[in-house]
């Protein structure tokens, strides 16, 4: 079968897994789209989302479909490091044990972990979660776990912030996406959420979809394949390093915010490896619209998704960020004349 073929019938595939995620989690469709993005473009995701949202019914479909195992692990004050990868207990004889933490269990079938409320965990639980993250393996017992399948889903509560630690510029910076899960506005989505019973046992809902309908273990070639089969032109690689250097100097690209000293509103841009993550994101998108090159609305349609945890404001704007960042997004994209 030539790649083509290949990809095509791959697409086929995502569309299905976007449309079961779609009927189990209601009214987030958007949420869904960008997941199945980093599903297929191999990127770890931050979710942003307030309580009772559906954030673990999603990632619990998401695993369910593409099979694999899952993992779930809590964001504590008291968390340590070694608790991803082992725990000690007594035996019923009252002897030492140590078993396998989350990051171990699995071993390689390990293809979907979900760390809850990361905000809450230390600086060092943190570090430990980047290695993971970026090599794909954890050093433990006096040798190397190799976890190439691993998709790190972490989400932070935006709603209590005592005992929470803000995640540090290099933590947010390997995740490739950001996607907020918000409660939905569907009135009729809302009532089917209330009084459809289908929707109350989350354990059943789960189980009604199909195990394993994407092979996992396909999906790091499938990514590579996908990468290098999708085009683009120069005039697209221009506009898009001209929206990426105006994340780091929106004032030079005219942009102006209301009440905001353009010159001093940001402390970094984006980095070179987001504007990578960003650009396979552009790609997986282009891929599912069944296209073989990229447009300018895939590059805008993923530019914020991308980007807006990568921008670190000025600390006198920070209670304002919520509000400034989606208006600087969108107003680079304004701005920045699309070819």
């Amino acid at each position: 079968m030539n790649t083509v073929t290949s990809l095509n019938d791959w697409r086929i595939k995502a569309l299905q897994f976007e449309q079961q995620i779609n009927q189990t989690v209601l009214g987030q469709s958007a949420a869904v789209r960008a997941i199945t993005i980093a599903v297929f473009a191999r990127g770890h995701v931050l979710l942003e989302g307030n309580v009772g949202v559906g954030k673990t019914t999603l990632l619990r479909a998401v695993a369910q479909v593409l099979g694999g195992d899952y993992q779930r692990i809590e964001g504590t004050i008291d968390l340590m490091p070694s608790d991803l990868i082992y725990y000690t207990y007594l035996d019923r004889e009252g002897r030492p044990k140590v078993d396998p933490g989350p990051l171990l269990k699995q071993g390689e079938n390990l293809a979907t972990f979900f760390f809850n409320e990361i905000n809450r965990a230390r600086p060092q639980v943190h570090s430990l979660l980047l290695r993971a993250m970026a090599e794909r393996s954890i050093n433990a017992f006096n040798r190397d776990y190799t976890l190439p399948h691993m998709q790190v889903f972490a989400d932070r509560n935006r709603v209590e912030r005592e005992e929470t630690f803000e995640l540090p510029a290099a933590a947010k910076d390997r995740f490739m996406l950001e996607i907020n899960i918000d409660t939905p506005t569907d009135d009729a989505v809302l009532d089917d959420l209330m009084f459809n019973p289908r929707f109350h046992n989350t354990d059943q809902l789960i189980a009604s979809l199909p195990s394993g309908q994407i092979p996992y273990y396909q999906l790091n070639d499938l990514a590579t394949a996908l990468q290098n089969s999708i085009q683009s032109t120069p005039k697209l690689h221009a506009y898009a390093l001209s929206l990426w250097k105006a994340t780091h100097n929106p004032q030079q690209f005219g942009i102006k915010l209301d009440d905001v000293d353009m010159a001093t509103l940001l402390l970094a841009g984006a980095s070179p490896r987001g504007m990578s993550y960003w650009i396979r994101a552009a790609k997986t998108r282009a891929w599912l619209e069944n296209r073989e090159h990229v447009l300018p609305e895939d590059m805008q349609a993923t530019f914020a998704l991308c980007m807006g945890h990568r921008l670190f404001l000025n600390p006198m704007y920070a209670y304002r960020k919520e509000q400034l960042l989606p208006e600087l997004l969108a107003g680079i994209l304004r701005q920045v004349a699309a070819p």
